[in-house]
């Protein structure tokens, strides 16, 4: 087993406070598995930690890209496995935590990406998707990949992604999975999730942060993202306590309107989340009571830690 934990759960559950407790016990480093807090900038929608919260624990994969640059799951892999590998190397436990379930999954297998060119195959396909729609280009992967095509759901990024990869090696997407699946993962951590015995008391915990975000300044972050430039519908602003207030700025809904929407998309996301996470059998479940402390919660989850020599 190697000395990984990954600390998991829906938002608002606890996870970086946890991962710092253990950090702290095991002479540890954090690790964020986060899709949001890679982009600097974001800090107070994205319940980036405050200095004060990381407690002197060094914190990796967090402010790593502008707001305006895409990202995605096989970049975030690629800054942060030699991460991992270092720490380890160092002799140091990981603390992986957050709660993108697709970056910290892909993480711990070692996900072996398709590759992504830079032959200028994806910027033709997007053009001709504009010049043309993109029905021709479904109509082309359908010939050669239509399990991609079913999985794509009509994404216009995930069919050119698809015929992207096609073109360039000659190997279908669906049948690139396939091959890969069977490879054994990279990493063996202990999988702590964390979670609440009442539901409720989670959903409670997401619409008080939404306030206690606003109130610690949210609007003021979100302008001057846009006033310096980053465009409103970029990957970044997509974000989730991102794009509702935008519309609230831009006088497309009232603030209200905004609160309400982002504690209800951030108790979807939850429940997403929880899903997502339940699939994997090796997740240890703590399960909390409002009002427990980091360290009440770190005492469960030490007997887990006491896998590893300290």
């Amino acid at each position: 087993m190697d000395p990984i934990i990954c600390v998991v759960g829906p938002t608002a559950s606890g996870k970086t406070a946890l991962a710092v407790e253990l950090a702290k016990y095991t002479g540890g480093e954090v690790v964020s598995c986060d899709s949001m807090q890679i982009y600097k900038r974001m800090d107070i929608g994205t319940a980036k930690p405050t200095a004060a919260e990381m407690q002197g624990i060094p914190h990796h994969m967090i402010d790593v890209v502008e707001p305006d640059e895409d990202f995605s799951v096989s970049r975030y892999c690629e800054m942060a496995t030699p991460i991992v590998e270092d720490i380890r190397n160092r002799g140091k436990m990981c603390i992986i935590a957050g709660g993108t379930g697709l970056y910290v999954d892909a993480l711990i297998k070692g996900n072996d990406f398709a590759p992504i060119p830079s032959t200028g195959c994806r910027e033709h396909l997007e053009q001709r998707a504009a010049a043309e729609g993109i029905a021709p280009l479904v109509a082309e992967l359908s010939a050669v990949d239509p399990d991609s095509v079913a999985r794509s759901q009509g994404n216009p990024r995930r069919i050119i992604r698809a015929l992207e990869v096609y073109q360039e090696t000659g190997e279908t997407l669906t049948a690139h999975n396939l091959r890969t699946q069977s490879i054994p993962p990279r990493f063996s951590p202990v999988w702590i999730g964390l979670d609440y015995v009442n539901r409720q008391d989670l959903y409670d915990r997401i619409n008080l942060r939404v306030e206690l975000m606003l109130q610690d300044g949210l609007l003021e972050e979100i302008q001057n993202l846009l006033s310096s430039g980053i465009p409103e519908k970029s990957t970044a602003m997509q974000a989730i306590g991102y794009k509702e207030f935008v519309d609230a700025l831009q006088g497309r809904a009232t603030i209200a309107q905004a609160v309400a929407q982002v504690q209800q998309s951030s108790r979807r996301y939850a429940k997403r989340q929880l899903t997502w996470f339940k699939r994997n059998p090796s997740i240890h479940w703590l399960k909390r009571e409002p009002g427990q402390s980091a360290e009440e919660i770190f005492s469960q989850a030490r007997l887990l830690a006491q896998n590893f020599d300290k």
